[in-house]
Formats: structure tokens, C-alpha cells, sequence
């Protein structure tokens, strides 16, 4: 398909790109190819194709990869077998001891105790910094500095980062910039088109879409960074299965379809919760008083199906809330076709506890599904009764 995927609308691309009918049976879907090694023609004489053994490679995984570097506008799509393995070679493929990184001070808690409890006794040094002040990163910036990690919008409370201007910081300083894309998606914002050098997605989210696969993915166009990359992927085997790529590669053809459904269903929740008794704040891009308002608007899409919220009362109010909601489901993760509900400060964001980092006590994420929105408003404001 090559240049013809440049020219495609995302649509397009999520439903053809690398997904070429299968030349021997003319089947439209990508087979799995459930097989642990490939025959070779003689001694080191790898087929046409350049397959040997699937912990290298696999055909279902290489659709998948290329499929997700078409929707991202990147030249490489790598795939891990999860979200964390994918930062994990991320940080280590960039860094080394004696390096430093800026983190946002309001980073996924999984990549917070990678950073501090592990890459630390590595040798590598991180400071975590409001990466929406980019004066303040600037001023954080030293001279080991080697990469700046963003996510925008953040997780759990959604702040928003000036995406190219944050690339100007990395580009002066001699760093990368790794933007962790996964509430945005591919659809709704583009990092590597407004200057970023990898995007990071955890595929179990919004790209699988339907809580039924755990997965990573790691997007380029640096082939230096891409060597880099596939190397510690193979060394380490931080690879998804034939089934778990093809799961990715089936839910991401109808990302677009179901954003819009969960920008729909988000607004109509922060509709019904902004100025509701038992509510301090609604934390969502879209509302005109959001801090990061204007430039989410410059950069995204739409604002997307996650919405954060501080009740009035404190925590154990927050927890009774939890208990309370039928449709809304208790549970971690995010991005499915199903409404969740969570404590960060008890569960995603647990590892955060008693560092800059930590998150309110009163502070619950919802992730917005594709359900009828009137009924998810109606489960949420029963439970705050």
C-alpha cells in the first residue's frame, strides 16, 4: 500500500493500512499466525518476508505495527506486550545511568514507579515538573538531561501540555520528547506531526477498545531510535502474541467511530456534573475554564471520553460513590466500550502515595464508554444521592 496510506483519511487507514488481503486465500482479515518459528531456505537463509521466529517478528504483529504508525504519521510502529514493557524500552533505549529525565508531576502512577523504584537504581535521576508551565521546564531542564516524558492529557486529572512547544524545550536541550498519547489517541491528536520523537500508547485502552487485551505500542519516525528500540524488544522479548496483535489491529479499526461516541457521552457527563452540590470540580479539556482549554483545542480533535471529578465531602465519600454506581463498573484500566469508575489514590495511583505526585483522596476517574448517555447520567447522580 506504501504512499497511498499518506493520502488516506484515518478511517482509511485503520481498516486498510498494512492489512492487505491474504495473497494465498484472498482472506480480507489479517490471519493469526500462530507459530513460533518459520522455515528458513537453508542455513540462515531467511524467506522472503524476513520472518525466522516470532519473538523477532510475526506477520500478524508487523499489520498491526504498521497499521499504528499509518494512524500516528509515524515511519515505525513497534508493539509490546503491554503498556509498561513499552515505556520500559522507551526509557532504556534513550537513557542510561547518570541521566536525567523530566516527568510530568501529574504522570500515570505505573510510570512513576518505574521511573523511582527501578530506573533510580539504575542510575537514571528524573524531576517532575507542570509540564503546562513550559518556563518551568525549561528551568528544570540539566545538562544530562535526555528526555522529557508528557502525557496530555494527563492521568487522572487531565492537564493539558503545549505539545510543540515542549518539543522546542527538548529539541534546545538536546533531549527527546516521548508523548504518552493514550487518552488522546491517534484520532483525536497527532504528537509526532506537532514535534514529539516517539508516541507511546497503551494499546489496552482506547486502541483495543474493549477490555479484552493488554498491549503497548512505541511510534516513530527517528530510525536511530527505532533500531534502538527493536533491538531491546528482541533482547528482552517484550512481545504481544499473534492473538493479543490481532485483538489490537480488529478493535483499533472502529477507534474513530467510537471517540466520537465517548466525546459525546463525556460532555453530556461534565454537563450534569459541573455545578452539582456534591461536586468541587469537574477536571475535563473541554470546559472553557480548564486551564489547558485553548491549547487542548489547538491540538486535539475533540476533548475525549475521560473525565475526572473531586466530590465535596472527602474520601470516604468518593469510596461510597464507587459502591454505588450500576453502570459505571469498579474497576482499573480505561479506553472500553464500557463505562469504568476508579480511586486513583487507591488503585491506579497508589504508588504515588507520599510523593509530589499523589492524588486527592476525593478524586475519582471515570472513563466514559459508548452506552446511552442518558443512562449514564442517570447512574452517576444516583450514586451521589
Amino acid at each position: 500500500m506504501g504512499d497511498d496510506t499518506v493520502r488516506w483519511g484515518f478511517e482509511t487507514r485503520a481498516i486498510h493500512a498494512g492489512q492487505q488481503p491474504d495473497p494465498r486465500t484472498g482472506s480480507v482479515i489479517v490471519p493469526i499466525y500462530a507459530t513460533s518459528t518459520f522455515k528458513q531456505d537453508g542455513v540462515g537463509g531467511v524467506r522472503d518476508g524476513g520472518y525466522e521466529y516470532s519473538r523477532t517478528a510475526n506477520p500478524t504483529r508487523t499489520a498491526l505495527e504498521d497499521q499504528l504508525a499509518a494512524l500516528e504519521g509515524g515511519r515505525h510502529g513497534l508493539v509490546f506486550a503491554s503498556g509498561m514493557a513499552a515505556s520500559d524500552i522507551a526509557l532504556r533505549s534513550i537513557t542510561k545511568p547518570g541521566d536525567h529525565v523530566i516527568l510530568g508531576n501529574d504522570a500515570y502512577g505505573g510510570t512513576f514507579r518505574l521511573l523511582d523504584k527501578v530506573l533510580t537504581l539504575w542510575g537514571v535521576q528524573y524531576t517532575s515538573v507542570n509540564l503546562s508551565d513550559v518556563d518551568a521546564v525549561r528551568a528544570a531542564v540539566e545538562p544530562n538531561t535526555k528526555l522529557i516524558w508528557c502525557e496530555s492529557p494527563t492521568n487522572p486529572l487531565l492537564g493539558i501540555a503545549d505539545l510543540a512547544a515542549l518539543a522546542s524545550v527538548a529539541a534546545d536541550a538536546g533531549a527527546r520528547l516521548v508523548v504518552d498519547n493514550t487518552f488522546a489517541t491517534p484520532y483525536l491528536q497527532s504528537p509526532l506531526g506537532l514535534g514529539a520523537d516517539v508516541v507511546l500508547h497503551s494499546t489496552t485502552k482506547y486502541l483495543g477498545g474493549h477490555s479484552d487485551v493488554v498491549g503497548g505500542a512505541l511510534i516513530t519516525s527517528d530510525d536511530e531510535l527505532y533500531e534502538k528500540f527493536f533491538f531491546l524488544r528482541n533482547a528482552v522479548g517484550a512481545v504481544p502474541s499473534p492473538f493479543d496483535s490481532w485483538l489490537v489491529l480488529r478493535g483499533a479499526k472502529t477507534l474513530a467511530l467510537r471517540m466520537e461516541r465517548h466525546s459525546d457521552n463525556a460532555e453530556r457527563i461534565v454537563e450534569a456534573l459541573v455545578g452539582h452540590p456534591k461536586v468541587l470540580k469537574v477536571y475535563y479539556p473541554g470546559l472553557p475554564d480548564h486551564p489547558g482549554h485553548e491549547i487542548a483545542a489547538k491540538q486535539m480533535r475533540r476533548f475525549g471520553g475521560m473525565v475526572s471529578v473531586a466530590v465535596a465531602g472527602g474520601e470516604q465519600v468518593a469510596l461510597d460513590i464507587c459502591s454505588r454506581t450500576k453502570l459505571f463498573i469498579l474497576g482499573e484500566s480505561l479506553g472500553g466500550v464500557e463505562s469504568l469508575i476508579e480511586h486513583p489514590g487507591r488503585m491506579t495511583h497508589a504508588s504515588t502515595t507520599g510523593s509530589p505526585l499523589q492524588i486527592d483522596g476525593n478524586v475519582l476517574r471515570l472513563s466514559v464508554g459508548i452506552e446511552d448517555a442518558t443512562d449514564l447520567v442517570a447512574d452517576l447522580l444516583q450514586a451521589m444521592e
